[in-house]
């Protein structure tokens, strides 16, 4: 084990974070912390990260146990990103080379160090751009690179795809798979991003209330945690619907108000229903596509969210949507339009009920 908690707690001003957290974090292993906001998976990043302390409970760091007089040492060893990016008001150079020079690494070398790091976040040709007028994905790819640049053994990223548009998120997804598959880097990320959960890590645990309540690898957690997992994405197009095989290979998912959808595998019986809203085109006009699924509907709501645009519409079900700024710019979306949606059936997930 790389990492391991035992019999963590946490509590701050007297309202507990975490309660009896026991978990070991394999060497090599992607490793997903999944939960709702304030369910614990900051701060138990914090406390593996050994920025936090618990109120009682013991970590252990590559088999041995932390303590006062190693902390300092053994801290060296693992880097954290957090969900609000922190760049220095600088280069970009100077942002990754920070902590390597705190740890009085010869200039030659960070040099070659940074341009390495930058070139796998895709920022190479950066180095003189200040970290600050970057786009938040391009600033989120620099505090990436500079945990990555310490090669340390295990890195820690708190919601790393929080608030990114699609394209960012992507890349942000492939570096961190890319990382693990490379240099056998141990990563531990916290999510309540469903679909990233069930995608990238090897394994999860399950985070509600301070309590881990299922550790297991995707499979494993998805299969038997169907009603919880729906819960965590009760934000953005879950559904809850009746599953009917066909007869030419698709099912046929009926949730409700004359809404049906299609999906490619094949399922029946009561499900839990997850569109992702990235996944969705949504079009002003009627389209020929090889998407199964198109529905139409109204414009119903229109809500700012950062970096990226959701919008909701009405199709029977409400749907949302997510798109850029600028998209919504340029089909000129309003309130009150009729629009038409498309999705792949294999963009439908389902956990049977």
């Amino acid at each position: 084990m790389i990492a391991e908690l035992r019999n963590i707690s946490k509590s701050f001003n007297g309202i507990k974070a975490l309660e009896n957290i026991n978990l070991g974090i394999s060497e090599g292993e992607i490793f997903a912390l999944l939960g709702p906001s304030g369910s614990g998976k900051t701060t138990l990043l914090k406390i593996m990260a050994l920025i936090e302390q618990p109120n009682s409970g013991e970590v252990y760091f590559c088999e041995e146990k932390v303590t006062n007089k190693n902390i300092q040492q053994t801290r060296m060893r693992a880097t954290m990103v957090f969900q609000k990016t922190a760049v220095f008001n600088t280069t970009v150079y100077k942002n990754v080379a920070y902590g390597l020079k705190l740890r009085k690494i010869p200039k030659s070398r960070i040099k070659d160090e940074v341009s390495d790091a930058l070139r796998l976040v895709g920022l190479q040709g950066f180095e003189k751009r200040l970290a600050n007028s970057l786009s938040g994905g391009e600033q989120q790819r620099v505090a990436l690179a500079r945990a990555l640049v310490l090669r340390t053994k295990l890195v820690l990223l708190d919601e790393p795809t929080a608030n990114l548009d699609p394209r960012n998120a992507a890349i942000i997804e492939e570096i961190i798979g890319t990382v693990n598959r490379s240099f056998k880097t141990t990563i531990v990320m916290a999510t309540h991003n469903i679909f990233q959960a069930r995608n990238l890590p090897h394994r999860i645990a399950l985070l509600q209330n301070g309590r881990i309540t299922e550790t297991g690898t995707t499979t494993e957690v998805f299969t038997s945690l169907s009603r919880t997992l729906a819960s965590f994405a009760a934000a953005d197009n879950v559904f809850i619907g009746d599953a009917n095989p066909s007869v030419d290979g698709v099912t046929l998912i009926d949730i409700g108000n004359g809404v049906q959808i299609e999906m490619t595998a094949l399922k029946s019986g009561r499900v839990s229903v997850f569109i992702d809203p990235k996944e969705i085109i949504i079009s002003r006009k009627k389209f020929v596509s090889s998407a199964r699924n198109i529905l139409k509907g109204r414009i119903t709501e229109i809500a700012d969210a950062g970096n990226v645009v959701k919008v909701k519409v009405d199709v029977g079900k409400p749907f949302i949507i997510q798109i850029t700024k600028k998209s919504l710019a340029d089909m000129k979306l309003h309130l009150g339009m009729k629009v038409y949606l498309a999705f792949k059936a294999s963009s439908v997930q389902t956990i049977q009920d």
